[in-house]
């Protein structure tokens, strides 16, 4: 190796770079400013813009097949396969790339809060925001923690790096590559930092069943009775709103383990959407976006006052903010709690048929957690002009690389060993459908939150209940608080016969999605399937 030049990355690679290793936020964020990344906000807040992409490049994500995984992912359209060879160059182009840096970030953190189920993960960048974004989103190891450090994962991030299919096996110019038998993950061609922690989520979701452990999509917050509840919902949803309770306590806002002993958060940070981010409805997430260690990612800036403005989504409908854990007040010191008493499923019901709350029994909710059912809005995007199903099985398919029936069993048999409540959780619409030829509105949060206090305090098990006469969960029919008729959907619409019509409709999405899982489940979970009344 010629002079000043050494291999500083642990990955047999020689650079010259600038190597920063662990530096805390502030700094980070003071070379982002001075490498023209983002802008401070007037209050504090850092913004960047990611350009073409500001979600996740899914169909640009790739694990790669060999005998580690043969056998042991569920490949299909979420687990696309990468053979050896592909991978073997696109890594040595990566560390080719590397060499070339002039100055490269370096963070080694943890992916779980609890320690015996946590793993050591090394997250190398050439953008200080991005490392200033993982530091935040990761778990970070406390004084001591590092000493002995040794990575069992690293995460390799270059946005400059512009895959070719036909040498690296990718679909286009944008890569997010995984090898469970290097233990390295290699995301390339996108600037939106969302794709290093979902590495991380996928990384912990192919470990942890092995163990015993229940990973899980999902928000979770402690009563002060210590009552765990878990969240499952997909996105839009309101899995960080209503987890972000201020009489509650906040372990996390998206990925968490569900242990024998705990429910533990696998992030130190949150990343909520922020558009149109109300400070009425969501007060907690609201006042992170004045706060200095926040990053915005595509929320719109006035380059001269430097005001944002949470409303505007020119740059993005999906525009996002990561914050540490402790900006929201009542979040947990640890990240971790108790197993829980009550999980909640959400689904925004576009369609308008699904009741406010509903109590499941395990099969059925084995049943709606291997759908994961939510649907997207008609009038938000050109050509769609009525409600759309969409369906990802274990609220949150594209993170998931074993079979959805690993984490559904888990999920019944923790069920349960720990008799746990389960509700289903309409955030969506009522009194009609969505879109532009819907007659419904949302569902007002106040009877959203209401209910849920209900369920979570216990109460709510006390009420008379009917049996929906599609779907077969029970349906409370009169809450303290809350006008009895929101809770039975079809007395809301004008229509009665057009909500049969549509229920029947919505009936036959879920029969024909689940059809992909009835050779894995037991004949209850089958049984609880919803049929045409």
């Amino acid at each position: 190796m010629g002079a000043g030049v050494t291999d500083r990355l642990g990955l047999g690679v020689a650079t010259r770079a600038t190597v920063h290793r662990n530096m805390i936020v502030a700094p980070l964020l003071e070379h982002a400013v001075r490498r023209g990344e983002g802008l401070f906000s007037k209050d504090g807040a850092f913004v960047v813009e990611t350009g073409r992409h500001t979600g996740r490049s899914a169909a640009d994500k790739f694990i790669v097949r060999d005998a580690e995984t043969a056998e042991t992912v569920w490949w299909g359209k979420t687990n696309r396969p990468m053979d050896p060879e592909h991978f073997a160059a696109l890594k040595a182009d990566f560390l080719a790339a590397l060499a070339e840096k002039d100055t490269l970030f370096v963070q080694d953190l943890f992916g779980g809060s609890q320690p015996e189920h946590r793993v050591n993960v090394r997250v190398i960048t050439e953008l200080a925001w991005h490392s200033a974004f993982i530091r935040t989103l990761l778990v970070r190891p406390k004084p001591g923690e590092l000493d002995g450090y040794v990575p069992e994962y690293t995460i390799i991030d270059l946005p400059s790096f512009i895959a070719d299919p036909a040498r690296h096996g990718c679909r286009s110019e944008t890569v997010i590559a995984v090898s469970y038998s290097e233990k390295l993950v290699l995301i390339g061609g996108t600037r939106y930092a969302g794709e290093m922690k979902k590495s991380v989520f996928g990384i912990l979701n192919y470990l942890l069943p092995a163990r015993g452990v229940m990973p899980m999509h999902c928000s979770a917050n402690i009563g002060k009775a210590g009552d765990t509840a878990i969240f499952f919902g997909l996105s839009g949803t309101g899995k960080t709103t209503l987890s972000a309770d201020s009489s509650r306590t906040l372990i996390g806002d998206d990925e968490h383990g569900w242990s024998d002993t705990a429910v533990f958060n696998f992030e130190g940070g949150c990343y909520a959407k922020m558009i149109r981010l109300s400070p009425e409805a969501e007060p907690e997430i609201y006042a992170t976006t004045r706060r200095f260690g926040t990053i915005l990612e595509n929320v719109v800036i006035d380059p001269e006052t430097r005001e944002i403005d949470l409303n505007d989504n020119r740059l993005a409908e999906n525009s996002r903010g990561s914050y540490p854990l402790e900006f929201i007040p009542n979040a947990s010191p640890d990240n971790m709690g108790p197993p829980p008493r009550n999980i909640i499923m959400l689904t925004a019901d576009a369609f308008g048929i699904f009741p406010p709350i509903a109590m499941l029994t395990p099969d059925q909710a084995m049943y709606h957690f291997l759908s994961g059912y939510t649907a997207r809005v008609a009038g938000t995007e050109i050509g769609v002009t009525e409600p759309e199903a969409t369906f990802s099985t274990c609220f949150g398919a594209p993170f998931m690389p074993r079979h959805p029936a690993v984490y559904g069993n888990l999920l019944k048999e923790r069920i349960a060993r720990g008799q746990v409540d389960c509700w289903l959780v309409n955030t969506g619409w009522t009194g009609g459908g969505a879109g532009t030829g819907g007659t419904g509105s949302r569902m007002p949060i106040r009877v959203t939150r209401a209910l849920l206090n209900a369920a979570l305090d216990g109460s709510l098990k006390s009420a008379e209940f009917r049996r929906d006469p599609y779907f077969g969960f029970l349906v409370p029919m009169a809450v303290p608080g809350v006008d009895s008729r929101i809770l039975d959907p079809r007395a809301t619409w004008p229509d009665p016969a057009a909500y049969d019509a549509t229920a029947r409709r919505l009936v036959q999405m879920f029969v024909s999605n689940f059809a992909q899982f009835e050779d894995h489940v037991e004949p209850g979970v089958r049984e609880a399937a919803p049929r045409a009344a």
